[in-house]
């Protein structure tokens, strides 16, 4: 899912269950409003899938839910594990590097929303 189309959810009134795995202290320092933070980025980057297993009791089962992590790519596995699990997953595309970029309009954030449109 696009940063864009996230915030566009956001505007309609539709809030998905914004699932941040990165670490306690990122969370902390930078996150999207209303987000969760359930930190297994460091096992699911390791490879490691149990420690999100074990607390898939705090993501509802009832909402779509937005995955994020710092560019993306370990959000990824959580999305496939919540997948696996019956949850209706998606990715946010650049993580919240993509989210930030796409709040603050930076160049470098349209360049990749472009490139993400064409796959």
């Amino acid at each position: 899912m696009l940063p864009s189309e996230l915030d566009d959810r956001f505007s309609a009134g539709d809030r998905p269950f914004v699932l941040d795995i990165r670490p306690a202290s990122d969370y902390t320092g930078d996150a999207i409003d209303g987000s969760h933070n359930v930190p297994v980025y460091d096992e699911l980057r390791g490879g490691d899938e149990t420690a999100l297993r074990e607390r898939l009791d705090e993501v509802p089962s009832d909402r779509d839910v937005v995955v994020v992590c710092k560019m993306g790519i370990v959000a990824k596995r959580a999305t496939s594990v919540l997948d696996e699990e019956g949850y209706d997953a998606a990715t946010l595309a650049g993580g919240m590097s993509g989210w930030n970029g796409y709040r603050n309009g930076t160049l470098g954030y349209k360049l990749r929303s472009f490139v993400w449109r064409l796959f």
